[in-house]
């Protein structure tokens, strides 16, 4: 389906892309990784043609649908229903063309087409998409305009997923999702029926998705079979082996350059000498793998603090005394509690956060901290606010006027802030390297809590592992809100659950909390669809029929993309057995061993290559039918 041929691509003097080149086969999901700065957006910009190449080409089927989510988040005075149902341009069209045209033959050809295209379970189709990203039924009919920003992307992604191109490009698609909507867009994204390549930092995604990873490296894609973990397994001994290798040709080298440098010029040794110079040039050098440099940072070490350091006694928070968001809270913190916090956007998770960094006061009840007790607040948009023209050392000088300007280097370099890095303007900065300075002017005084909303936007894959690796050291109280379910994995120890208007330690783990979603959301759908039935029921007790055929549509439409998925899985399946039966019998013709040998290993190369792909195209089908048994069986 894609095949990048070559490419070659600068960006401000600097190369991108050196003749890089890899294939990407139809039904494929391919997970884009790399280290921030090594290209992943501009090659997904590049494949939508968005960006000229400066060599090299990009081969694609004619007329291939592509998708990839608006720059704008959507706005204005629609909904988000019918936001998401515009986004699909040819039923549109169509339903306005039908408002219009009086031809019998022209309506006729309008209706088959609609009917073709799923028209009429397109509304179900949606709201199901918007529910799985978080929408309730109540929210869908609200206007764009009155969302913020980070929500009106979650339309945008809803109406890129409700249009189903036949290529997905999805660049960082968690960002502004809450844990809920992500663990719900692994699943959709495990039986898309389309080819997708994700941009992802999230280690849990691209395990569940990906069948296949693109790692971009040196301004080169090469390509590892299997998900993230497989990646890094296979990388790791690759690495390895390159290294012993090099070792080794290296200690062969040194012997033949001994052996010339001792006998060159002695006349009965000068005939091997000369056979060793030239065996020496024609000896290529194995390059030597460079491991990227990887920044670590650490927090420096609090004051140890009498438990608890923190106790909640009947309390509420919230912005209005009339309605808190959050009520009832008992609870309490000590030095060594790492909690995570669970629940979909719009609970109260940061309303929790702020009550307990002292930006809210509690509306009723009892805070108690402990008197020395120092925060750290690390707040989302935290990031947003920094003085893009100053510089991290004056940033942190100004936050640290009591401190030489040696104490003030020696933090930053906690972070990763180098003499350079520390006197580069803000604006230049990446997202990750922001992310970092926050935790910099955050920790400055050593804090006892940290309260870390959202940490891991912005952080490529070795700045999560370092973000786990100290918290995990830090010896003081963290309170964390992910949706990286990696990060939540390996530093809680305890969860607790934010929902209806309450905080309450969970006693399952990530895996119980998956499963509790799952029952969540099919518990919805099944009083969704009892409140439809009812709903279109007459006067007269009976159903009307109209709205008996919609509520079947909801219900074909709910498993609409997977029942695709299977089918799509299916024909790939049969394509790829037809091509390892053709390849089977040309290598078993004995005459191919007698032709040209490059020929042969054309043929086997090929013939490996059909067999990884038949074995990913099975994986897709197996799971997606599996999939559509588990719906159906709701």
């Amino acid at each position: 389906m894609l095949q990048i041929n070559d490419i070659l691509y600068r960006a401000g003097g600097r190369v991108i892309f050196d003749r890089a080149t890899v294939t990407v086969h139809k039904g494929e999901r391919a997970g884009l990784i790399g280290r921030n700065g090594s290209g992943k957006t501009t090659l997904l910009k590049l494949i939508a043609g968005d960006l000229a190449l400066d060599g090299g080409d990009i081969g694609l089927p004619r007329a291939l649908k592509i998708g990839t989510i608006a720059q704008d988040a959507p706005g204005g005075p629609a909904s988000l229903i019918d936001t998401v149902l515009a986004a699909d341009s040819e039923r549109a069209a169509l339903l306005a063309e039908a408002e219009q045209v009086q031809d019998p033959a022209r309506i006729a050809e309008i209706h088959e087409r609609l009917a073709a295209i799923g028209a009429e379970s397109a509304p179900a189709r949606a709201a199901r998409i918007l529910a799985g990203l978080g929408f309730d039924e109540a929210t869908q009919k609200r206007p764009c305009a009155e969302l913020s920003g980070g929500w009106r992307m979650r339309v945008a992604l809803a109406a890129l997923l409700f249009t189903e191109p036949e290529l997905l490009l999805l660049d960082e698609p968690t960002n502004h999702l809450d844990l809920e909507a992500v663990l719900w867009l692994e699943g959709y994204l495990k039986t898309y029926p389309g080819t997708l390549i994700v941009v992802s930092h999230d280690r849990d995604l691209l395990n569940g998705v990906a069948r296949r990873i693109l790692h971009l490296e040196g301004g080169k894609i090469v390509a590892y079979n299997g998900n993230y973990d497989r990646f890094e397994r296979t990388r790791a001994e690759r690495l390895e082996h390159q290294a012993a290798l090099r070792s080794k040709q290296l200690a062969e080298r040194h012997h033949i350059q001994t052996f010339i440098d001792r006998f060159r010029y002695k006349a009965s040794k000068a005939r091997q000498a000369q056979s060793r110079i030239k065996a020496l040039e024609r000896m290529g050098p194995v390059t030597a793998m460079i491991e990227e440099r990887t920044v670590s940072f650490t927090f420096p070490k609090p004051i140890q603090l009498s438990p608890p350091i923190l106790t909640l006694e009947d309390a509420s928070a919230g912005y209005d005394p009339d309605t808190p968001v959050l009520s009832n809270l008992n609870l309490r913190l000590d030095m060594d509690d790492r909690v995570a916090l669970l629940g979909a956007n719009g609970n109260g998770k940061s309303t929790f956060s702020r009550l307990l960094a002292g930006r809210l006061k509690p509306l009723a009840g009892r805070l108690t901290k402990s008197s020395k007790l120092t925060v750290g607040y690390f707040a989302q948009d935290q990031a947003d606010e920094l003085d893009l023209e100053e510089t991290p050392f004056a940033l942190m000088a100004r936050t640290m006027p009591d401190a030489p300007p040696a104490k003030v280097r020696s933090h930053l370099g906690r972070f990763g802030f180098g003499a350079d890095h520390a006197m580069l303007k803000v604006g230049r900065l990446s997202g990750g390297e922001k992310a970092r300075l926050l935790f910099a002017l955050i920790t400055r005084d050593s804090p006892q809590l940290l309260l870390l909303d959202e940490p891991t936007n912005h952080l490529d894959m070795d700045a999560r592992e370092s973000l786990i690796q100290a918290i995990n050291d830090f010896e003081g109280a963290v309170i964390l809100v992910t949706h990286d379910p990696h990060v939540i994995e390996l530093t809680a120890d305890r969860l607790w659950l934010v929902s209806g208007g309450a905080v309450k330690p969970y006693d399952g783990d990530m895996d119980d909390y998956r499963v509790l979603l799952r029952e969540e959301r099919r518990a919805e759908r099944s009083r969704s669809k009892a409140g439809k039935v009812d709903a279109a029921s007459n006067i007269n007790g009976r159903v009307n029929r109209k709205d008996q055929r919609r509520a079947k549509a909801e219900a074909r439409a709910a498993v609409s993309h997977l029942r695709q998925a299977v089918r799509a899985a299916e024909v790939q399946v049969d394509k790829l057995n037809q091509k390892k039966a053709k390849l089977e019998a040309r290598l078993a013709d004995p005459e191919i061993y007698n032709g040209s040998t490059r020929k042969l290993m054309a043929l086997q190369l090929e013939f490996g290559e059909i067999k990884t792909a038949l074995a990913q195209a099975e994986t897709v089908w197996i799971e997606a039918q599996a999939a559509v048994e588990e719906d159906s069986a709701r």
